[in-house]
């Protein structure tokens, strides 16, 4: 095979299927890239056999600048492809294959021979059955993505919260992340075919794969979703991103969720996510890593203390302050990345009692859905508590 082709744009692409492919592997072909080169254009194929991504480079596309010489496929070493292509001195380069599956890469005065494997060797990407696609907005759900991620817990002694778990029903995709020690919930609305009214999805996908999708998908408009029983297909016109279903049950979330509270403040999240922050500086060196908000009718005082260095305190505004006054002691970072998803908009914290999960939601929600956007924080229990 042998084409030509522009060297950034080839990088882009080449990047994003390199996201899916493993530094260590017990098969080892899947430590490369597979190209394959039709007349209509180029396939890149990266997998880990959990996560696979495909894009489909066409001709036709001006930025590009692609030549098909000659078509043929083989699977290249992707880490050494990459930095070749990336240090190539001029903006396009040429890639050719001989019968001895090596591949010379060229660009001005510099040649490059990398050896190669069979493309017939590479494991086939699952079939996913299409009968039920759903279409979603791109801005919209990186926005589900970003707002649940920083909930997914990192410990793998309970793998199904590693992921994001997300149930499509009544129109609706609801995605809800926990570590147990927080939760995060945004529910929106879906644009179904009237075939479809009736279709209900409960999956659970890994978080880490959700975010990677989330930085592939960045600048475009739509992306279909297919589902089946172990695996989902992400797919735009040029891309196909498959990945793997956690298998498990996850938790009952619903069930942590309530209207009840016993005190509530509103304050402007950017605000307070700033004074959190001075607060963390002094909790951050002492091992238990927390702050305390004192809520009273008089004062809401939030406090960072560390017995070896020393104490910040520091007077909250907030902008409505009801019910019965409360000491709360926290996590300074799982409220920071909490507030930090409202902006500068004006979120509500209701707390129930001192040792229980408080919530914070938009004071102004616009959605006529039920917790279509709340965060719930569980308190670090104190001797004093």
């Amino acid at each position: 095979m042998k084409f030509s082709i522009n060297r950034q744009a080839f990088l882009k692409n080449l990047a994003d299927v390199q996201r899916a492919i493993p530094s260590k592997t017990t098969i080892p072909i899947l430590t490369g890239i597979k190209l394959v080169v039709s007349q209509e254009g180029i396939t890149l194929t990266g997998s880990d056999s959990e996560v696979s991504i495909e894009i489909f480079l066409p001709v036709e596309h001006e930025e590009l600048q692609l030549s098909i010489v000659e078509t043929g496929s083989i699977v290249l070493p992707a880490r050494f492809f990459g930095e070749i292509v990336k240090k190539l001195p001029q903006n396009t380069f040429t890639l050719e294959t001989n019968e001895q599956l090596q591949a010379t890469i060229t660009a001005g005065s510099a040649a490059f021979t990398l050896n190669g494997l069979s493309a017939h060797d590479y494991p086939q990407l699952p079939e996913v059955e299409k009968d039920h696609v759903l279409t979603l907005p791109v801005p919209l759900f990186r926005q589900v993505i970003l707002q649940t991620s920083i909930a997914v817990s990192t410990a793998e002694s309970r793998p199904i919260l590693t992921g994001i778990h997300m149930v499509i029903a009544n129109n609706q995709l609801k995605a809800v992340a926990t570590d147990s020690h927080r939760l995060s919930q945004r529910i929106i609305p879906l644009e179904m075919p009237e075939t479809s009214n009736a279709l209900t999805f409960e999956i659970t996908l890994p978080g880490k794969t959700l975010i990677e999708l989330s930085r592939i998908i960045d600048g475009l408009e739509t992306i279909d979703f297919a589902i089946t029983e172990n695996q989902v297909l992400f797919q735009t016109e040029t891309l196909s991103f498959y990945s793997r279903l956690l298998e498990g049950r996850y938790p009952d979330t619903d069930r942590l969720i309530n209207d009840q509270f016993n005190t509530a403040i509103t304050v402007v999240a950017s605000d307070l996510v700033a004074a959190v922050d001075r607060a963390s500086l002094m909790s951050h060196t002492d091992k238990n890593n927390i702050a305390t908000l004192s809520i009273n009718e008089n004062r809401i005082l939030l406090t960072g203390n560390s017995p070896e260095i020393g104490k910040v305190e520091e007077e909250i505004t907030v902008e409505n302050y009801e019910g019965a006054s409360l000491d709360v002691s926290f996590n300074p970072d799982y409220l920071k990345d909490a507030l930090r998803l409202f902006g500068s908009s004006e979120a509500t914290i209701q707390f129930l009692e001192a040792n229980r999960p408080f919530t914070l939601t938009l004071k102004d929600n616009h959605s006529d859905i039920p917790y279509s956007f709340i965060q719930l924080v569980t308190p670090v229990r104190t001797f004093n508590g």
